[in-house]
């Protein structure tokens, strides 16, 4: 098969490479495409080493031609930054002038992020659909991954999307229990980054309760919340719960702190330099403090399982239907889906706890106000969407931050610049 990379000129890129170089699929062609030429020899140059090392018998192509790229692909993954780290920077600092918490992903600086990104991967998606092979799969890691997939979703395409917030709490619930991660399954529900663990099922057998009792204080740190919230829930939230869960608190210390997006630039200039090293042909270890830990294992095992019949069960963004009761069929949720040729499917879920779905209906149909915004370039829709995020949810902020956020990214929202107001 042939598999391309959009966007391959990510430090993320060698960790993929990793996995496929280790993996059982079997890859004829790899294509690397960037519009960055210089990033894409450098990330192009340690992946053909690293692929070399351990004798990859297929070829490796690197191009800036997103058609090359595509053509004839089996498998389309897309992780591109729109505005690259220094837009981050903007998602995640101008929401704090109004009083908002910064992130990349949520709140304003995630719409903002959305904004940018949903029609570039559009464009994507058409591309693919007119030159790729018959049947071809998106595998969208493009944050914000929900909004992006309900998008290429909405407009009919072939896609699928992944996070690797799962399998990061596979491995440490492997780590706590002291097994090997194959053994460990963790049941979730939720949208993209906005999930909780509801069951842990070491060999079949819930051990969450028993993880709750004896690690809670450990699990309550990794997740950044009090151990007395996940006592009270009696689940494990997401990493990005605390956001919501503690937001006063995360406020106080982004004002008082630098952002993650000054930590990851430096990281990514020293991953840069090290891939430059013509005799480094394996992922550095710097590469951990990046994130998107074990991001090639969650994308190649997807892959494996799209083109296999086996009936494998992932954690996916996948379109709802009628697996979360309380939600529209085209929302699309984050939980177990039996994976196969045709697709994903959904699992069935128990009916959700009320203080977990409300929030969940919220942040659903904000997405859903979210894609609108970016496809209508209406600085209404922008307006209407921050109104309804859990994280906003007031009018003079909202027009505030439609302002700033108009302001700070104009050279990437080229559907909204024409419509902005004065």
């Amino acid at each position: 098969m042939k598999i391309a990379v959009v966007g391959a000129g990510s430090t993320y890129t060698p960790e993929l490479v990793s996995g496929l170089a280790a993996g059982p699929l079997d890859v004829a062609e790899l294509a690397l495409m960037d519009i960055d030429a210089e990033r894409l020899e450098v990330v192009g140059g340690l992946a053909r080493r690293m692929l070399a090392r351990s004798g990859f018998a297929g070829s490796l192509v690197l191009t800036d031609d997103l058609d090359a790229a595509v053509d004839g692909a089996a498998y389309v993954l897309v992780q591109i930054r729109v505005g690259g780290q220094a837009a981050r920077l903007g998602d995640e600092t101008f929401p704090l002038a109004c009083g908002c918490i910064g992130q990349e992903t949520t709140g304003a600086g995630g719409l903002a992020k959305a904004l940018r990104t949903v029609p570039v991967v559009l464009g994507i998606a058409e591309r693919v659909r007119e030159r790729a092979a018959e049947g071809a799969w998106i595998v969208d890691f493009t944050n914000p991954v929900g909004i992006v997939t309900r998008a290429l979703l909405g407009a009919g395409h072939r896609a699928v999307g992944l996070c690797n917030v799962n399998i990061g709490f596979q491995r440490e619930f492997a780590r706590l229990l002291g097994v090997e991660p194959a053994r460990v399954v963790v049941d979730q529900v939720g949208l993209n980054h906005l999930t909780w663990c509801r069951r842990v099922l070491l060999d079949g057998e819930d051990v969450l309760p028993a993880l709750l009792s004896e690690h809670a204080d450990e699990l309550a740190a990794h997740v950044g919340l009090r151990r007395r919230l996940l006592d009270e829930l009696g689940v494990v939230p997401s990493y990005y719960l605390h956001y919501f869960y503690a937001h006063d608190l995360v406020l106080e210390e982004q004002l008082e702190g630098g952002s993650r997006a000054e930590e990851v630039m430096e990281i990514e200039r020293g991953l840069l330099e090290l891939y430059r090293d013509p005799t480094l042909d394996t992922k550095p270890a710097l590469l951990e403090q990046r994130g998107g830990a074990f991001y090639s294992e969650a994308a190649l095992a997807l892959v494996a399982a799209l083109e296999a019949a086996d009936g494998a069960v992932e954690v996916v963004d996948v379109a709802n239907g009628s697996s979360v009761p309380g939600l529209a069929p085209d929302d699309v949720v984050e939980v177990a889906a039996r994976v196969g040729p045709g697709g994903p499917e959904p699992l069935p879920q128990p009916p959700v706890a009320p203080e977990l779905l409300g929030l969940i209906q919220h942040v659903a149909a904000y997405e859903r106000l979210a894609v609108q915004a970016a496809l209508s370039g209406d600085p209404a829709d922008v307006r209407r969407a921050l109104l309804a995020h859990p994280l906003v949810g007031q009018w003079e902020p909202a027009e505030e931050l439609e302002r700033r956020l108009l302001a700070e990214g104009a050279e990437h929202l080229p559907q909204l610049g024409v419509r902005s107001r004065s």
